[in-house]
């Protein structure tokens, strides 16, 4: 049945809807109920409602549709009622939609451990560039690591500003924080040596070959037998295990042939007599037999344990890469090469990082 609607209220797929105005601006939002008499009379009165909030200054545009997308921009004229915590979860949420898992983890991460611990209780509007600087300075962790931290915050912020949250954006007048790139600081044959002697079965085959290959841990833990050519003296990496989960590399320059040297074969064919894991991995945890979830297994129970037995000066695995590169380097193998083994998209990093181990030829 049709109903004579009064001024300010009409129905759109039998729905109510009503509108008024704010600030100037002409605004329309459903009541989701469908136009009965009641609901008509009901409507009208909370127009009167609205209208005289809107008179006197005290009209609360989430209070009477906090489901609207139009009542965000009300938000600051509210005291901007949107906790930090609130804008950082929700950003989160939208990001599930184009990030790597491995990415999404990390986000989440630096927003429940560092983020919402610190900012999560102000509101956007209290938030300022001030605090965020002196919590930086005051953060113990590498410059890099601060980017990271920073990186969840500094989206959801422009966002909220994009949105009209937020007038201005205080992280827009913080500089990133600068990285220092390491030294890398390679081990020796003598070194190399000790740390092998210091290991067995397939945990000294897995950092062994690490040394002879240059692969990334993430990329050894996802490494098949089916990537393994012999005869061919090659491997094809075009997988890594992050995050526990197995994924293709992370760019196009990451898969690659990387060429088999005799003792990395000789390595292979030592772990062949231990290749028993069912699902076809090259290595693996020998305690279950069973392919290791990310690097922090084997760089606990077998390279932290071994670099002590060796009595070497303590180095991360990843060391066993910066090893492989300035071996190859020191031997005159041509630069693209080894960056193109190493899964680098140019010789930049390469110069950058080993410079001092590349021969002038």
């Amino acid at each position: 049945m049709d109903y004579q609607l009064p001024r300010g209220i009409s129905q759109r797929n039998g729905i109510l809807y009503l509108s008024f105005s704010v600030q100037g601006e002409r605004y329309r939002e459903s009541l989701g109920l469908p136009a009965t008499k009641p609901n008509i009379k009901h409507a009208e009165l909370r127009l009167q409602s609205i209208k005289y909030e809107i008179s006197v200054g005290t009209f609360d545009y989430l209070k009477h549709f906090p489901n609207s997308r139009k009542a965000e921009k009300f938000r600051r004229n509210s005291g901007c009622s949107l906790l930090v915590a609130d804008l950082l979860n929700d950003w989160l949420k939208r990001a599930k939609d184009h990030c790597a898992y491995s990415t999404l983890k990390g986000y989440a991460s630096v927003i429940n451990f560092h983020l919402i611990p610190r900012f999560g209780a102000l509101t956007i509007d209290e938030l300022t560039s001030l605090m965020v600087s002196d919590w930086l300075s005051d953060l113990k962790v590498s410059g890099k690591r601060k980017r990271n931290i920073l990186i969840p915050l500094r989206q959801a912020l422009s966002e909220a500003m994009h949105d009209g949250l937020i007038d201005r954006n205080p992280l827009l007048t913080i500089k990133s924080p600068k990285h220092k790139t390491r030294e890398p600081k390679p081990f020796n044959k003598q070194e190399v040596r000790a740390l092998l002697s210091a290991m067995e079965g397939v945990g000294r085959n897995f950092y062994w070959f690490a040394f002879e290959t240059g692969l990334r841990t993430s990329e050894l833990i996802g490494l098949r037998w089916e990537d393994v050519f012999i005869e061919s003296k090659y491997i094809y990496v075009s997988r890594a295990c992050v995050s526990g989960r197995i994924k293709e590399t992370k760019t196009s320059s990451g898969t690659r042939n990387v060429p088999l040297s005799e003792s990395a074969l000789e390595c292979l064919a030592d772990q062949k007599e231990h290749a028993t894991n069912e699902d076809g991995f090259v290595f693996f945890d020998p305690k279950s037999n069973k392919r290791w979830k990310t690097d922090q297994f084997p760089r606990k129970r077998i390279w932290k344990p071994a670099v002590e037995k060796a009595g070497v000066e303590y180095r991360n695995p990843y060391q066993t890469r910066h090893t492989y590169a300035s071996k190859l380097l020191s031997k005159g193998e041509n630069p693209l090469k080894v960056a193109h083994y190493m899964g680098h998209s140019d010789w930049g990093m390469i110069r950058k990082v080993y410079g001092r181990w590349i021969v002038d030829r």
